[in-house]
């Protein structure tokens, strides 16, 4: 399409039913804690959306270098792509647009897409965003097929993240370190007390309890198990029998910089929406990445340097449960 016909063809202003329908999307990507550390606000013409991180819904304890809010956000821009394609628009993305401005992490703006260009694949990818959901559960030991490895590879491509679905023996690596991580954020009172204040906030949207009324929080009552090592939380009961050997995948940048970081949220979604068209269920192992020396030993030493940003854990079994999500008026702003 020629620079003519593109400019001919620009798009009318959005809605404000337009405008709810992409920020409900975006809403809905996952992120740490359930923390959602989004707001989008449209332009002033109308006709684009920018996205920008809520110093209120930061997690300073587990994430100090605000690593997994970018990947929220990223995760967020890539919904609020699918949602545009569906709607028919173009999407013209630009990450980190102004150095003055460091709360805004995206800017899109859109276009009617010609009738006679071809459609956008992205568009299929909507439909998943409301079935997506973490699922802690166990999962079958069925094998993830070649074909669809493959595809899940390309999608985080398409972003410019590599994607690495893990042999057995790089898995019990992983799972070592995660075991490893996960005793020491057990015993860090300071990230216990920072996950039980969300685990509040979610108790709250989701029961209509008072916080006030709802007392000591047994965490493994109220968050799933996290564990996959054979280790419960606490060294305590509730442990879950998982699959044998859970198949897990890495994302990996060559940098790691806030651009790197909201590039893997948005490869992270498109992995997971795939996944999900195609009857996979997801959760991630956030917690070797949550220390600096275990999240450096991640790093395969086989594939040289590189940053780990995500394990993703995949497999065939039940779909998770909705988490709570914050209305569209409380995180789209039109003015």
């Amino acid at each position: 399409m020629t620079e003519d016909s593109r400019t001919s063809y620009a798009s009318e202003a959005l809605t404000p039913d337009r405008f709810a329908f992409l920020a409900a999307a975006g809403g809905a990507a996952p992120s740490l804690h359930n923390s959602q550390p989004w707001r989008f606000r449209a332009t002033g013409d109308r006709r684009g959306l920018l996205v920008e991180r809520d110093p209120s819904r930061a997690v300073p304890v587990t994430d100090p270098m605000g690593r997994a809010l970018h990947v929220s956000l990223g995760a967020a821009v890539l919904n609020l792509r699918a949602a545009a394609a569906s709607l028919g628009l173009e999407c013209r993305l630009r990450l980190l647009p102004d150095p003055e401005r460091p709360d805004l992490v995206a800017s899109l703006a859109f276009d009617r897409r010609p009738p006679d260009a071809p459609p956008n694949p992205d568009a299929e990818l909507y439909p998943a965003i409301a079935e997506r959901h973490s699922s802690r559960q166990a999962f079958t030991n069925r094998d993830v097929p070649e074909r669809l490895v493959a595809e899940l590879i390309a999608a985080a491509d398409h972003e410019g993240v590599v994607l690495a679905v893990l042999e057995e023996a790089e898995t019990r690596r992983i799972l070592a370190l995660t075991a490893d991580a996960e005793r020491r954020t057990a015993a860090d009172l300071a990230r216990e007390a920072e996950t039980r204040s969300w685990v509040r906030v979610e108790a709250l949207a989701t029961d209509g309890i008072p916080v006030e009324a709802l007392g000591p929080l047994d965490r493994d009552a109220r968050v799933p198990v996290r564990s996959f090592t054979g280790h419960p939380p606490h060294g305590g009961p509730g442990s879950v029998r998982f699959e044998a050997l859970p198949q897990l995948a890495t994302f990996t940048t060559a940098h790691d910089d806030r651009s790197a970081w909201v590039r893997t949220g948005m490869a992270l979604e498109r992995v997971w929406l795939v996944a999900t068209v195609n009857g996979l269920r997801g959760s991630v192992l956030h917690q070797a990445v949550e220390w600096p020396d275990t999240r450096w030993q991640l790093r395969d030493p086989e594939t040289g340097p590189g940053y780990v940003q995500v394990i993703l854990r995949l497999g065939y079994g039940p779909p998770g449960a909705r988490t709570p999500r914050r209305p569209v008026e409380e995180i789209l702003r039109l003015d």
